[in-house]
């Protein structure tokens, strides 16, 4: 079968290279056929069918070796424009033929040949041009060396234009919609590699999650609590050194599990929330449950964002933030922080916690502090509200359904 890139594509397609369809892969796919029926032609005036004028044979002939000579000209370093003259000369070799056999001989249907040829490898201009050669064929068979009836050439010019102009808009918009068909494919695969592989991000995750990097949070928090301990200056120093490594590897360990999502669909949601708790020290540990990315729009996301941080850096003053789990599920997007140890009585009266709920009413989340035994949790809250169908589209395919988690 030949390939669908060689009988489907024109020299106005820019993936072909300068000269095509005179040159490059293919070459022989595309011409062969032609060529084929283009010998054959010329061989059938060896046929009896009456004397033969010697000059139109060689005419016929010597435009038919022009045409192939044509084809090892330094068609890249051409204008573009030349390239016309080739399936003209054809035509010029294809009346030369008719001429020769008689209008009546049955080789008149080559002259479909350059036409084709056209409609298929060049651009509409040159398409439009052979449809008038083509004409112009049949008004001189028309008057030479017999005139016909003016009906009988009317009719010629009137049915060859109709045709010629079909072939060529068929043909064409075969061509522009194979190219869309090409451009579409190579969206899709796009789209196809992307979600690939945020399905591997969050497969990764998990796995991180569960066989290594909670057990090198848990070694963090036990180093943190064992340097509080601890009275000695140096020892406390050595030990929250070797906390800091590990939070250290925990991030790194986060950059390359989200950072090939983040380098490919741009700095998501949960790309916001992975860089704010890297800022943190100790790193907290962090999960995501549900499609995260793209269920918010960038505004509304981005006042999550803020009020989160302002959540966490008022926290990390009298605790430290153990957990922050990002959760989309059923019409809301919850973003929900647990600490060990309790603030001081009066602070979750005083003025942050009410400059904490001003900030939350003017972003639409709904908060809730709570106070569990030996520990504190925050609650943020905002309800999903997806704007148009790209929206919706995003919030559809912007990452698995499943549970994705990482420290």
């Amino acid at each position: 079968m030949f390939p669908e890139s060689s009988l489907l594509a024109g020299a106005d397609d820019p993936e072909q290279p300068p000269g095509y369809p005179f040159r490059g892969p293919g070459l022989l796919v595309r011409v062969l056929p032609f060529a084929a029926i283009a010998v054959l032609a010329e061989a059938s005036l060896l046929l009896p069918s009456g004397p033969v004028p010697a000059w139109a044979v060689a005419v016929s002939l010597i435009l038919l070796f022009t045409v192939a000579a044509g084809f090892a000209l330094p068609w890249q370093r051409l204008p573009d424009w030349p390239s016309v003259l080739m399936p003209l000369t054809y035509t010029g070799s294809v009346l030369a033929l008719i001429l020769a056999a008689g209008a009546t001989s049955g080789v008149g249907i080559v002259i479909l040949v350059p036409l084709i040829w056209t409609a298929l490898f060049h651009r509409r201009w040159e398409s439009g041009c052979i449809v008038a050669a083509v004409v112009a064929v049949e008004v001189i068979i028309s008057l030479t060396p017999v005139a016909v009836p003016g009906e009988v050439i009317a009719r010629r010019l009137v049915l060859w234009a109709a045709l010629g102009t079909v072939i060529a808009v068929a043909a064409h918009e075969l061509r522009d919609r194979s190219s869309r068909a090409r451009m579409e494919a190579a969206r899709l695969h796009g789209q196809l590699t992307e979600l690939s592989l945020a399905q591997d991000r969050d497969r990764i995750a998990a796995d991180l999650q569960e066989k290594v990097l909670q057990r090198v949070f848990e070694a963090g928090m036990s180093l943190h609590s064992a340097a509080m301990l601890t009275t000695q200056p140096q020892v406390r120093e050595r030990i929250l050194a070797s906390a800091d490594s590990l939070d250290q590897v925990l991030r790194l360990t986060r950059d390359a599990v989200f950072g090939v999502g983040e380098r490919m669909q741009g700095r998501g949601l949960r790309a916001e929330i992975v860089a704010l708790c890297d800022g943190m020290s100790p790193i907290p540990e962090i999960s995501f449950t549900g499609p995260v990315d793209g269920v918010l729009d960038p505004v509304r996301a981005g006042h999550l964002v803020r009020t989160l941080q302002n959540a966490l850096e008022a926290i990390s003053q009298h605790s430290l933030p153990s957990r922050v789990s990002v959760t989309t599920a059923g019409s809301a997007c919850t973003a929900e922080i647990e600490s060990t140890g309790p603030f001081p009585d009066g602070d979750l009266t005083s003025g942050w916690r009410a400059q904490l709920g001003r900030s939350a009413d003017e972003a639409g989340i709904n908060l809730s502090i709570q106070t569990p035994p030996g520990g504190t949790r925050v609650i943020l809250s905002m309800p999903l509200r997806v704007l148009g169908e790209g929206s919706r589209s995003l919030s559809r395919t912007g990452g698995p359904d499943s549970t994705a988690e990482s420290s």
